[in-house]
């Protein structure tokens, strides 16, 4: 189809519904003498969800412009990302990845065959790039690697140095696919503009960079692998999607934010040039849209109800992930899924005669949703001397507001700013009025001279890191401790900190992936 096409059209087709473009008249040139290369990356990190249907879309669009297109797998990337992949899940992924990624495009009638696919490892541990690395080590500084990242790699206060290498790498990926454009979204704007400053200092080429606008979640902020309510899994059943639609938000006249809005515009209107809604006859009947600012008119007005919006979002959407669901329905594909994303294995207890009140289930410190956050304000509770109300960062849209007993224990200014450790699946409740939204994780003695000291994550956390009992963190937390079955107490009767100074709980130490969590001076001491 490119090749009917003026370079003009192509340029069009190549750049509608970009929010930016770096490099317009040099990608005019090109197309005036021959098809562009671009080439599109993604980190092989959680599950892909239906808004990778927007790049998916796009490629669409440069394949019939006639461009030559490179899929990359970034395996390396997502390890060097804070670790987001587990090297020893990296192949697994990697080919979970490549299905899915080939599945949806099937699923829009995207020709394969027009397509490139190679995997990072296969070009950026060979010895030309690595010495590249060092070669763009000695050019760049810290900041800038920092900067760069800001919008991509995983932000903590003491960063790991394989975070810093990632936009570096990125940089470098477009010389060696040899390409003349780079296709991502607008949260990769600072690596893309790191990359046409270090590129060059290499003396290589600087690169053209196309950039999606990021579409809001299903929540209404960006839609991410990491929040399950905010993403529809590419996998997910018709029951799910239904549900998780209907928890979407999409206020009546509210274009701003507008997760249902968006992926019409951005998906179903580029693949379609059409949009169906469908109502019942006694609001008027079905209305086709061939143009997505009508859409969007009339749903500003309240022409067009959320109801009817997201019941004709779930029918087409449905009709692109029918083919995926089916291609992840043999033996092979399932076992693929479970080997590269395991279950949560839950740990069989000992077999034994269980008491009349108790239930084995209830001994998994894996139930427990502990997480590293950071304390950003603390004050003392309005009706309570004994009380601080602590604002955390639990790595959540919001922080959560924590009453805690500690004025006697430790100061106002040894809080601020310090890392802890909280439990986050309690049910909220009130204290004096003020409703405490988790609880911090303190060793204490008992007696006279009672001391409590609040527990350390290791150095280099950052908040919403999850913490782990050894050997349990494969598990998967309840959603809310129930305060009837007293799961947390029945596990906190076992809380120690050794002789070492480590929190933990049957002599296995509490965990984040980065190390032990410890308490500074209260060996012997009780974790309450």
């Amino acid at each position: 189809m490119g090749e009917k096409m003026s370079p003009e059209e192509k340029y069009q087709l190549i750049s509608r519904n970009l929010q930016e473009v770096l490099g317009e008249e040099k990608m005019k040139e090109i197309l005036k003498e021959r098809e562009l290369k671009i080439y599109w990356g993604t980190a092989t990190t959680g599950k892909p969800h239906v808004a990778y249907f927007v790049p998916m879309s796009k490629i669409a669009d440069f394949l019939k412009a006639g461009c030559e297109v490179t899929v990359l797998f970034a395996d390396l990337h997502a390890y060097l990302d804070n670790m987001k992949a587990p090297w020893e899940l990296l192949e697994l992924r990697t080919r979970y990845y490549e299905n899915l990624i080939k599945a949806m495009l099937e699923s829009i009638n995207v020709p394969l065959e027009k397509l490139r696919f190679i995997q990072g490892t296969d070009f950026q541990l060979s010895r030309e790039y690595t010495l590249d690395v060092y070669r763009l080590s000695s050019v760049v500084t810290q900041h800038d690697v920092k900067k760069a990242g800001a919008e991509v790699v995983k932000q903590v206060e003491h960063p790991l140095l394989s975070g810093l290498l990632y936009p570096g790498l990125q940089a470098l990926d477009e010389e060696y696919l040899k390409v003349d454009a780079q296709f991502g979204g607008i949260d990769q704007r600072k690596i893309f503009t790191f990359a046409e400053k270090c590129l060059p200092a290499l003396g290589y080429t600087k690169r053209i960079h196309l950039m999606n606008p990021m579409v809001p979640g299903l929540t209404g902020t960006k839609m991410s692998s990491s929040e399950e309510e905010s993403k529809i899994d590419l996998l997910d059943g018709k029951d799910d999607v239904k549900k998780k639609l209907k928890k979407a938000f999409c206020e009546p006249g509210n274009v701003e934010n507008n997760g249902v809005l968006s992926f019409i515009k951005h998906v179903l209107f580029p693949l379609k040039a059409e949009f169906v809604v469908l109502r019942d006859e006694k609001w008027g009947g079905n209305k086709t849209y061939t143009d997505y600012a009508e859409l969007e008119k009339d749903f500003a007005e309240q022409v067009v109800h959320p109801g009817d919006l997201k019941s004709s979002i779930e029918v087409a959407l449905n009709k692109l992930l029918d083919p995926i669901r089916e291609k992840f329905n043999t033996p092979e594909m399932k076992q693929l899924t479970s080997a590269a994303y395991p279950e949560p294995s839950k740990q069989k207890p000992a077999v034994k005669e269980p008491s009349k009140n108790s239930n084995p289930e209830d001994a998994e410190p894996s139930r427990l949703d502990l997480r590293v956050g950071k304390v950003i304000a603390v004050g003392k509770h309005p009706d309570a001397d004994s009380l601080y109300v602590e604002t955390i960062d639990v790595g959540e849209a919001q922080p959560r507001t924590v009453v805690s007993g500690l004025v006697q224990y430790v100061s106002a200014e040894q809080l601020q700013d310090r890392m802890v450790v909280l439990l986050c699946n309690l049910k909220p409740q009130k204290m004096r009025g003020v409703e405490s939204q988790a609880m911090l994780l303190c060793a204490s003695t008992a007696g006279e001279n009672r001391q409590v000291e609040p527990l350390d994550p290791p150095e280099g956390s950052a908040p919403g890191d999850r913490v782990f009992v050894e050997g349990y963190e494969s598990g998967k937390p309840d959603e809310e401790l129930k305060p009837k079955k007293k799961v947390f107490e029945k596990l906190q009767a076992e809380f120690k900190i050794s002789g070492d100074f480590q929190a933990q709980w049957r002599q296995k130490n509490f965990m984040t992936k980065l190390g032990n969590v410890t308490c500074k001076t209260l060996n012997g001491a009780n974790i309450s």
